[in-house]
């Protein structure tokens, strides 16, 4: 889960150069897409709605950089992180003041099913969330290195001034990754859906566990999100397994700052000169 809503907050970070905190509630509009399309008429397993709550998603991040984020797009990032702190604050309350606090959940007909091998048992719902996960960062490698729009955005993220003057429209591109990065946040919705309760603020805690994820993995690094997300996610289980539940943030956290003051670039990362 961790992996899959930190693949999109790091491709943004990483090639715009924009701690995007809107993150947190582009992942619960998709978890309120999921939800609406699950007990609408359509009646639409959270799994199956993953692509329209990404396409919805993509829509909303694309107009926000577009109209919006472009406008301080080259200013400091200080400028970009209140601004998208500030859209996270605006979208939050317009949430709360359509559909309320009340606190909702998905419970699906295999949400208490679980795999058992050997003495482990793993939930299905956290087995295919980790393969979706899995599936979505392939996906955008593949996307990144081998198509012509994927090589577009990795040479804007290289140098922005060249990327211009060969031909490369820049606008567009930081619209495009944005609105990559926002239908990503829409699948982890999807996905965390099932597994969290649906609030207006449930965003809050997955932007600061995308944050901690793409440091530990390495800034616009794909495969360095997956690897975080999953680093993470095993500290977290020893961190309340040996010490107790309320200190597994903390655990987490200074393995975080030891990441940070041995190795920088990430785990998967690679250090530039």
């Amino acid at each position: 889960m961790y992996a899959a809503a930190a693949v999109g907050f790091s491709l943004v970070w990483g090639i715009m150069n924009v701690i995007n905190i809107a993150h947190g509630t582009f992942i619960m509009l998709g978890a309120y897409t999921s939800y609406w399309l699950f007990v609408g008429p359509l009646h639409l397993d959270p799994f199956l709605s993953i692509p329209l709550s990404m396409l919805v998603m993509f829509a909303i991040a694309y107009v926000i950089q577009r109209f919006i984020i472009n406008q301080v797009i080259r200013a400091p990032m200080l400028a970009t992180f209140l601004l998208t702190f500030a859209l996270s604050i605006m979208i939050a309350n317009l949430a709360q003041i359509f559909w309320s606090s009340d606190v909702r959940s998905i419970t699906t007909a295999y949400s208490g099913s679980s795999l058992a091998v050997g003495g482990l048992t793993i939930p299905w719902v956290r087995l295919w969330t980790l393969l979706v996960a899995v599936a979505l960062t392939l996906g955008l490698q593949t996307f990144m290195t081998r198509s012509k729009i994927g090589r577009a955005i990795r040479a804007t993220s290289m140098d922005v001034d060249a990327a211009r003057l060969s031909g490369v429209g820049v606008a567009g591109i930081y619209a495009l990754t944005f609105g990559i990065g926002g239908a990503l946040a829409g699948a982890a919705g999807a996905l965390a859906s099932v597994s969290y309760a649906i609030t207006p603020t449930m965003g809050d805690a997955f932007v600061v566990r995308a944050f901690i994820v793409s440091v530990l993995g390495g800034l616009g690094n794909v495969t360095g999100a997956l690897v975080g997300g999953l680093v993470y996610g095993v500290i977290e289980s020893f961190g309340a397994l040996f010490f107790g539940e309320g200190y597994k943030d903390v655990v987490a956290l200074a393995v975080l700052l030891l990441v940070i003051l041995f190795r920088p670039y990430g785990l998967v990362g690679r250090a530039t000169a």
